[in-house]
């Protein structure tokens, strides 16, 4: 049975030329007119680096305040004369494909790869249009026959080519014919992380959200592909943001990228625990709504979702919170929340949450 049983959810780098080029461990250096003979020596030296940044860091939120020189090359471990990448065991290639696989090494190097042009696009095209400047990417990793993606060729960005089996292992994916770019891209600053930033942070709720008037709560919420499409639905429905609760993935995972597409680079999203979200209830005089199948028996009543009840609620400041896909809500959703769920007709058992919650998305936006 599914979560919702309702009764009815540029400076690019160099062109290179095989005359132009030396190879050194799997990687191609463009010719300089004056390279310094300690060239072997800083590459060591970045490679060390590199290893010596796996370590863990306590701060996970603002990354960005952890680097005093913001230029990409003080973030991408990479030496600045490598342009081609042909081998899968180059360090770099292992950071990056570290960085897909692990969310803590994710959020210890406040870095995330995003597979894909489109993607990459959406989020820099946001970047600029809504923000009023321009993504910073560390770096794009661009198939050595591919063309810069459309909407990025003006943008001031570190190319380096590599090879098919360098993509298809920096995207995870067995077919790279679909895929010609990933990007190295900083986690937003607009990702808060509650249970390990700073208790001004943490006290501070209007801090979170520049606006929370509708907020989509995920309770335990673990199918990367649900919480990327959820997300990208409450930017689609202008809502102000996502809280996400103990249990669920996270919303940099690759696969929760791809469903999202992008959308989580745009959408104002916080991770916390019931305490931070009575905080938020408390500070802005939220109402928390909680979508639950009404066929399910319960001591306490549920509302159908209709416009009248959604006109009912439009100058009320909403929290919609919606359960796992295994086991629905947590208890203490069921207790605190007031529920809701969608009418249907037939005998259809369930809706995937991310079609429920796309459903509510829409009728209370």
């Amino acid at each position: 049975m599914g979560l919702y049983s309702f009764p009815v959810k540029h400076h690019l780098l160099r062109d290179f030329s095989p005359e132009k080029t030396t190879m050194h461990c799997g990687c191609a250096f463009a010719a300089a007119p004056a390279l310094s003979p300690r060239l072997p020596l800083d590459i060591k030296t970045s490679v060390s680096k590199l290893r010596a940044s796996s370590a863990p860091t306590h701060n996970r939120i603002n990354h960005s305040d952890d680097l005093t020189d913001k230029s990409p090359a003080a973030r991408v471990p990479l030496p600045s004369h490598v342009n081609s990448i042909t081998s899968t065991s180059n360090p770099f290639v292992k950071h990056c494909s570290k960085l897909r696989q692990s969310a803590s090494y994710r959020h210890a190097h406040g870095s995330v790869l995003v597979v894909g042009a489109i993607p990459i696009r959406e989020v820099c095209m946001f970047q600029t249009n809504k923000q009023g400047v321009t993504t910073e990417i560390d770096c794009l990793l661009l198939h050595e026959e591919a063309q810069i993606p459309q909407g990025l060729e003006s943008l001031s960005i570190r190319v380096v080519r590599v090879s098919s089996l360098v993509m298809k292992k920096l995207s995870g994916v067995q077919s790279t014919e679909s895929v010609e770019a990933v990007a190295l891209m900083r986690i937003p600053s607009s990702f808060i992380d509650l249970e390990d930033d700073e208790d001004m942070i943490v006290s501070d709720c209007k801090k979170w959200f520049p606006s929370a008037h509708r907020v989509l709560v995920l309770d335990s919420i673990q199918d990367p592909g649900n919480l990327g499409t959820l997300i990208r639905s409450a930017m689609a429905f202008n809502w102000d943001g996502a809280f996400l609760l103990p249990g669920c993935c996270d919303p940099f995972n690759d696969k929760a990228l791809r469903a999202s597409r992008g959308a989580s680079f745009q959408l104002p999203i916080v991770s916390g625990n019931w305490n931070h979200l009575n905080l938020l209830e408390s500070q802005f005089q939220m109402k928390l709504l909680a979508g639950h199948p009404a066929s399910t028996t319960t001591l306490k009543p549920v509302s159908k979702l209709s416009l009248e009840f959604a006109q009912s609620l439009a100058d009320k400041p909403l929290c919609l919170i919606l359960g796992s896909e295994g086991h629905g809500l947590s208890e203490q959703s069921r207790q605190v929340c007031d529920l809701v769920s969608i009418p249907m007709e037939g005998e259809f058992e369930s809706l995937n949450v991310s079609v429920a919650g796309g459903i509510f998305l829409f009728m209370l936006q």
